[in-house]
């Protein structure tokens, strides 16, 4: 009878946890919708920050209750830490690509092509403007301006959007794994500890070699998908060259020689007929 109490949050931590760990098909097709929502078909599409606010704080609800598991069985901080990995590489350091991965390295790639493009457009606007309209930076680097209006290097709204994703879900991991560690205090380990869990974690990388390595070839295949897809379908930004400010000096020097092109004009005229008397 408690008004408070929720069959959907009871189960969120296990359906996270299937919808996460699940290879299958057709676990793979719902989380795409769990997580894109009707986008989920799209080329652009972005990940859907509350959907993921929910999935990442069922499984982080699921991990905790696995973490304390280990506590009751009087597990020590670093074997905690190990557990923690392990999932990690589980879930992205797969040697067969799985939905999740394949997920995870499609958003990764355009996180970075996105907060590269959005980075170099605001080192080059900052760097200064020059009288024609470009950028001091722009200049230096491509005088010719070859790549000025190139979709390669331009920022655009998809760009922006997700950059701004990014951001928040830097937020919320940040916000998971504090709640995470709340258990203990990372900054408490002991010297002994931090090499331990350091001795841990690179075993386990060395162990998943495979799976690290392969997912490493998957991202950078998708980082050139991503480019060669941007080259093909982007087209050049046109540029309007702002027109020279013309001072109001300028203006009236202007002013006056109008007159005297006139005046020139009437002399012009009579001596043409002077010289047609003559004749």
């Amino acid at each position: 009878n408690d008004a408070n109490y929720s069959i959907i949050n009871e189960c969120l931590p296990y359906v996270s946890k299937r919808l996460l760990t699940d290879q299958s098909e057709r676990t793979g097709g719902a989380l795409s919708t769990f997580i894109f929502g009707p986008s989920k078909t799209d080329e652009d599409r972005i990940i859907d920050y509350d959907r993921v606010e929910q999935l990442v704080t069922g499984f982080g609800s699921y991990t905790t209750s696995t973490s304390g598991e280990l506590l009751g069985q009087n597990s020590t901080r670093a074997e905690q830490i190990e557990n923690v990995a392990t999932q990690l590489l589980d879930l992205l350091a797969t040697e067969e690509e799985s939905p999740l991965q394949s997920i995870f390295i499609e958003q990764v790639a355009k996180i970075i092509t996105a907060s590269t493009r959005t980075a170099w457009s605001n080192i080059r606007e900052n760097s200064g403007s020059l009288p024609s309209g470009r950028s001091v930076l722009g200049f230096l680097l491509d005088p010719l301006g070859i790549f000025r209006t190139s979709p390669v290097i331009r920022a655009s709204d998809l760009d922006e959007r997700t950059v701004e994703t990014t951001r928040n879900l830097i937020q919320l991991l940040t916000t998971t794994a504090a709640s995470s560690s709340s258990s203990f205090d990372v900054s408490t380990l002991s010297n002994a500890e931090i090499v331990e869990i350091t001795s841990i974690v690179v075993a386990k990388l060395w162990e998943r070699r495979s799976g690290v390595a392969k997912t490493s070839n998957r991202l950078a295949t998708e980082l050139l998908r991503l480019t060669a897809d941007r080259l093909d379908k982007g087209e050049r930004e046109i540029l309007v060259v702002p027109s020279p400010v013309i001072e109001a000096e300028d203006v009236s020097e202007i002013k006056e020689s109008q007159p005297s092109r006139k005046n020139s004009s009437e002399r012009l005229a009579s001596a043409r007929q002077i010289l047609a008397t003559i004749e």
